[in-house]
C-alpha cells in the first residue's frame, strides 16, 4: 500500500508540473501515465467494430466514413463527462446515482451493463475461433472449438486477474492492453497500406463529410445500378432500408453501455482524482478515440474498396465458383427468393437483379482476406495480417468484458475491489461467452432470445445513461464547488444535448426495428417505475 501511495504522490506531482509546461510537453506527460482511455478502446474495437465497419463498407462504399468517427467524438463527450464527474467527487457513479439522482436509474445501469458484458462475450468468443481456425487455418478438427474456447478462456483469465493483483498487475495489464489495440490498428492499416495504389483517395477524403442525406438515399453508385433493373422501387427500399439500419445503429452503439460503467471504476481503482481531470480527457483520445478512427476506418475502406456495388462472379456463373464462393450462396439465394416473392408469381430476374443480390450478402473477415489475396500475392499473407487484427479484436474485448463484470458485482454486492467477489465476477463474461459459444451461439433460436433482449435493453439505458450523466453534472449537491460554470457550462450541456439526441435516435429505431411495441412498453414502464420513486423519495425528504 505504502508503494502505491507513493507512487500514486509522485504522479500527482508530475502532473502538477506537467500543467505549467507547453502544450505539446504537456501531452508527452500525459501520454506516459495514460491507461483507462486504452481499455475503452480494447473493448470498443471488438466483433461488433468489425461486422458494423464491414457492411457500412459494403452498403455505403467510402461515403460513409464519417458516420462512426462523428458518432464516437459524441461518444467520447459523454464518457468525459461521467469522468469529470468521478474525479470531481471522488464517488463510485453507481452509489452516487442511487444518492443523488434515482435508484432506478442506478440499477438500470448497472444490470444492462452486466448482461452486455454476460452475452456480448459469446460472440468474441466465436469471433476469436473463427479467426484462428478460418484466418490462421488450425485447431479446426474435431474438438477444435473447445481447444479454442479454452484457449481464449484462460488468456483472458490470467490477463483480468493480474489487474486484480495490485499496481504493478494493473501497469502490466495496461501495457498488455496497449500492445493489443496497437496490434489491431496496425493489423489493418497494413491492409490498407497494402491497397494504397488501388484506392480512390479523393472519394475517400470526401467521405468524411457529413452527409445526413444517405438516410433517405441510398449511395450513389447504387442509384445508378438500381436504374437499370427490373424493379427499382424493389431495390431501392431494400437498400435504402439495410443502409437506414445500419447508419442509426452505428449511432447508437459506437459507445455501448458497459463502456459508461468501465471509464470511472477503472480511474478509480488507479487512485486518479481531481488532478488528473486533464490527463482523463487526453487519456480518451489516444486510448479510444484514436485507435477507433484508425482501425475502423481502414477496415471501411478496405470493405468499400474490395465489395461496395460489387460481387462474387461464381454466384452467378458457377464456373468461376469459389471457396469463398460457397459461404455467400445462402445469402445470395435468399436475396434473389425475397425479390422473387415481391415481383410476384413467373417473374423472372434480369441480370441487374441477379447482380444486386449478390452485392448485398454480407462479408466476414474471411472474405475480406481473401479478396485481398490478389493485391498481397500470397493467401497466407493476406490472411495471416488480417486474422492477427480480428484475433486482436477478440481477445482485447473479452478481457475488458471480464474486467467491466468484476467492477458491476463488487458494486452489486457491496464488496470490495479486487477482493475474491470481485474475481469470481471477473471470469464469469469468460464462462458464459465460451459456454455459450460452445452451446448457443450456433444456435438461431437461442441466439435471438439472447441477443435481442440485451441489445434492446442495454440500447434504452445508453439515452438514459446519457441523461443520467447530464443531470449529475448539472447537481450541485453532487459536484459542490466543481460544478460548472457561465459559458463552458452552457456550451457543455448544449454538446451534451446534441449527443443525446443522437443516442436516442439511434436506440429509438433499433429498439423499434427489433422488438416495436413491446421495447416501447418496456422503455414506459422503467420511465414510469423511476417517476413513481423520484416522487416517493421526495416525500419521505
Amino acid at each position: 500500500m505504502s508503494d502505491s501511495n507513493d507512487n500514486l504522490a509522485a504522479e500527482k506531482k508530475l502532473l502538477a508540473e506537467a500543467n505549467q509546461k507547453p502544450l505539446v510537453s504537456r501531452w508527452g506527460t500525459f501520454a506516459k501515465l495514460s491507461g483507462p482511455g486504452w481499455l475503452q478502446g480494447a473493448i470498443t474495437l471488438g466483433g461488433g467494430s468489425l461486422a458494423g465497419s464491414l457492411y457500412l463498407g459494403v452498403i455505403g462504399g467510402y461515403e460513409l466514413l464519417w458516420l462512426q468517427p462523428l458518432m464516437m467524438i459524441f461518444g467520447v463527450l459523454m464518457l468525459s463527462v461521467i469522468g469529470y464527474v468521478t474525479l470531481s467527487t471522488g464517488e463510485k457513479p453507481f452509489r452516487a446515482i442511487n444518492k443523488h439522482i434515482n435508484p432506478v436509474l442506478g440499477w438500470g445501469w448497472l444490470i444492462a451493463a452486466m448482461l452486455a458484458n454476460l452475452v456480448w462475450a459469446m460472440p468474441q468468443f466465436s469471433l476469436g475461433t473463427a479467426a484462428i481456425q478460418q484466418n490462421f487455418e488450425i485447431l479446426d478438427g474435431e474438438y477444435g472449438n473447445l481447444i479454442c474456447a479454452v484457449l481464449l478462456f484462460v488468456i483472458g483469465a490470467a490477463v483480468v486477474w493480474a489487474y486484480d493483483s495490485g499496481n504493478t498487475g494493473i501497469k502490466v495489464f495496461e501495457i498488455i492492453l496497449k500492445v493489443m489495440v496497437a496490434i489491431v490498428v496496425l493489423s489493418f492499416f497494413g491492409v490498407v497500406l497494402v491497397m494504397a495504389g488501388e484506392l480512390e483517395w479523393g472519394d475517400i477524403f470526401a467521405g468524411f463529410i457529413p452527409n445526413p442525406g444517405l438516410l433517405f438515399e441510398p449511395a450513389s453508385k447504387f442509384t445508378e445500378i438500381i436504374e437499370q433493373s427490373s424493379n427499382p422501387d424493389y431495390w431501392k427500399e431494400v437498400i435504402l432500408g439495410s443502409q437506414r439500419d445500419r447508419m442509426v445503429t452505428a449511432a447508437a452503439t459506437a459507445v455501448g453501455i458497459n463502456m459508461t460503467f468501465l471509464l470511472p471504476y477503472s480511474m478509480l481503482r488507479k487512485g486518479w482524482g481531481k488532478e488528473h481531470r486533464g490527463l482523463a480527457s487526453f487519456d480518451l483520445s489516444i486510448g479510444l478515440f484514436m485507435p477507433f478512427f484508425l482501425a475502423t476506418t481502414c477496415v471501411m475502406i478496405a470493405s468499400a474498396s474490395q465489395f461496395h456495388t460489387k460481387f462474387d462472379e461464381g454466384l452467378l456463373d458457377s464456373s468461376k465458383a469459389s471457396a469463398l464462393t460457397k459461404k455467400l450462396e445462402g445469402a445470395y439465394n435468399k436475396n434473389l427468393d425475397a425479390f422473387k416473392a415481391k415481383a410476384g408469381e413467373g417473374a423472372e430476374p434480369n441480370e441487374t437483379d441477379k447482380q444486386l443480390a449478390a452485392m448485398l450478402v454480407s462479408r466476414d473477415a474471411y472474405q475480406l482476406a481473401g479478396s485481398l489475396e490478389n493485391l498481397t500475392g500470397s493467401k497466407a499473407v493476406s490472411q495471416t495480417v488480417f486474422g492477427i487484427g480480428v484475433l486482436g479484436m477478440a481477445l482485447s474485448t473479452i478481457i475488458i468484458l471480464m474486467l467491466i463484470n468484476g467492477f458491476t458485482v463488487t458494486e452489486m454486492m457491496g464488496a470490495e475491489i479486487g477482493g475474491m467477489k470481485h474475481k469470481v465476477g471477473s471470469i464469469l463474461p469468460g464462462i458464459t461467452g465460451a459456454l455459450g459459444f460452445l452451446f448457443l451461439w450456433g444456435d438461431a433460436d437461442a441466439k435471438f432470445w439472447l441477443a435481442v433482449p440485451t441489445s434492446v435493453f442495454g440500447m434504452v439505458l445508453l439515452p438514459i445513461a446519457y441523461i443520467t450523466f447530464f443531470l449529475m453534472i448539472n447537481n450541485k449537491s453532487l459536484m459542490g464547488t466543481s460544478l460548472p460554470q457561465g459559458n463552458k457550462r452552457i456550451v457543455l450541456n448544449i454538446a451534451m444535448g446534441v449527443a443525446l439526441v443522437a443516442a436516442t435516435i439511434g436506440a429509438g429505431w433499433s429498439i423499434w426495428s427489433k422488438v416495436q411495441w413491446t421495447g416501447v412498453i418496456a422503455v414506459g414502464i422503467f420511465f414510469a417505475l423511476a417517476i413513481i420513486v423520484h416522487f416517493t423519495r421526495s416525500k419521505q425528504d
